[in-house]
């Protein structure tokens, strides 16, 4: 790309008109972070728009482009949610009738946001690809308008405001930004502006891992398409990079990252810290990368932008992204360990625990001579888990790290028990639920105040971020030895319950 063709589009930028209903939005410090990644880190507060995203710059300015145009007919877009919010927020503004497709898995926020701002939704395919070929093959039946989500210069331009804004509010220069990349318009705007006024400022895109489109053009020199796309960073579930997008990018990008889904929920949480507003995933993507590329390389004393794109996030993600939080800061470690079935033994591996932080705790009585027992652990820094790992092998047992393993993190940790041998059953089994005051140690403190009279049969513990934790156990007794049990049970000074008729219980652990 030659120079005229690079402050063609600059000057387009700049003249752009999205700021009638766009705002320019602040740049937030993140104070934490730059202390502990040793920089300074800026986040684009892309959030703060009107529609909570980006998108509304590129779709406005196209639409304002059409109008002037004299567009009278319908417009049609496909987008996982943001750009669709986008076209529905401008087409209102300017008058024109938009219909949207929408993959049937986008999140319902952002399917009833495009309804509420007047677009008629079709619901088609299971991706953004699909949904695009349907409203294409639509607007050539029908005759409407498409307006292209990234792929077109005038929404390429819109989407570069940004760029021009981050050069106007950063004094003494950018050293790097991180752009999220989907299908690249946000990229391509956004750095064809930047290197256009400030060629010595790094851009370097950002991709999910099982979505990194823009990554396997740049590797092969071409444009290829992905055989699939993850959707948990729907906002960039694209298979294929642009065209128009690509001939950009490839001639300026300085580095392209990519980045796990703990990776991206550790950003969730970041961003939370440093705003108290809460991205989507895709919307965290960048700051994921930023750190990722700041760890791996060793970067110091910069001044660092990531791009907050949107967020525009399902309440009902955020169980799995708490959930991954701890995982993607590497902090915390899933192990499965094999103990002696036999008393006391349950109690030796507690100890041996110590007062780590522990956010799962999982064991079965077994009728084998060992049994496995299911753990997460959680700790202030990436050693944490190497420490412990060494300290259980140190006394005999065989820790197996399960922390990169996704049956283990998405399935196994809530599976973990069964029912228990024929024997313990006829011996008698009493379940109680407990609760205690969280704190460090909590756990085994409770656990020292049981005898080993009783033999533990089954243990469930999680950390759910609550000032209370919450332990399901099991005692092996006879009835008549059950008196002595509960006497036991009021000792521990915990509250608690007799759960040993509870229907759920018998049906899945009885």
């Amino acid at each position: 790309m030659n120079s005229t063709e690079i402050n063609r589009y600059k000057n387009l930028i700049e003249s752009s008109n999205v700021y009638e209903i766009a705002q320019i939005t602040p740049i937030t410090r993140a104070n934490q972070l730059s202390k502990v990644l040793k920089n300074e880190i800026l986040l684009k507060r892309e959030d703060l728009q009107p529609i909570f995203s980006f998108k509304v710059r590129g779709a406005y300015n196209k639409l304002a482009k059409l109008k002037k145009k004299g567009q009278k007919g319908p417009v049609i877009a496909a987008s996982a949610g943001n750009h669709a919010q986008g076209v529905a927020f401008g087409a209102k503004n300017l008058g024109i009738k938009a219909y949207i497709v929408m993959p049937i898995t986008t999140p319902a926020i952002k399917v009833n946001s495009v309804k509420n701002y007047g677009g008629k939704v079709i619901l088609q395919g299971d991706n953004f690809d699909e949904a695009f070929k349907f409203a294409k093959d639509l607007a050539k039946r029908e005759g409407y308008t498409f307006i292209h989500p990234y792929d077109d210069k005038d929404v390429i331009v819109g989407q570069g405001t940004v760029g021009k804004e981050l050069i106007e509010q950063i004094d003494n220069g950018i050293d790097a930004v991180f752009v999220p990349v989907g299908g690249g318009g946000l990229l391509a705007g956004l750095g064809t502006y930047i290197k256009a006024v400030s060629p010595k400022t790094k851009i370097i895109g950002v991709e999910p891992e099982d979505a990194a489109c823009l990554k396997l053009a740049l590797e092969n020199n071409k444009r290829l398409s992905l055989s699939e796309v993850g959707l948990f960073a729907d906002g960039v579930a694209v298979k294929q990079i642009g065209k128009r997008t690509y001939s950009l990018i490839k001639e300026w990008i300085d580095d392209v990252v990519t980045v796990s889904v703990d990776e991206m929920c550790a950003a969730v949480q970041d961003t939370f810290q440093e705003t108290r507003t809460i991205p989507e995933p895709a919307g965290a993507l960048a700051l994921a990368g930023l750190k990722k590329y700041c760890q791996s390389k060793r970067i110091n004393n910069k001044k660092l932008v990531a791009i907050n794109s949107g967020a525009n996030l399902n309440f009902d993600r955020l169980g799995h992204i708490v959930e991954r939080v701890q995982l993607g800061e590497k902090k915390e470690a899933l192990l499965s360990v094999k103990i002696p079935e036999k008393k006391g033994s349950f109690r030796r591996f507690c100890k041996h625990l110590g007062k780590r932080s522990i956010s799962e705790f999982n064991y079965r009585a077994e009728e084998s001579e060992e049994a496995n027992i299911f753990v997460a652990c959680r700790f202030n820094d990436e050693e944490g888990k190497v420490r412990l790992i060494k300290h259980l092998k140190s006394k005999g047992l065989s820790p197996r790290d399960l922390s990169e393993n996704e049956v283990a993190k998405l399935h196994i940790k809530h599976m973990v028990g069964g029912r228990a041998p024929r024997a313990v059953f006829q011996r008698g089994e009493y379940i109680f639920r407990v609760e205690f005051p969280e704190r460090p140690g909590a756990l085994l403190d409770f656990l020292d105040k049981l005898s080993d009279e009783f033999n533990i049969t089954l243990f469930h513990y999680r950390n759910q971020g609550s000032a209370y934790g919450r332990v399901l156990v099991g005692f092996e007794s006879r009835e008549q030895n059950y008196p002595k049990l509960k006497k036991y049970m009021n000792e521990t000074g915990f509250r608690h319950w007799d759960e040993t008729k509870n229907s759920a219980y018998k049906a899945f652990l009885k």
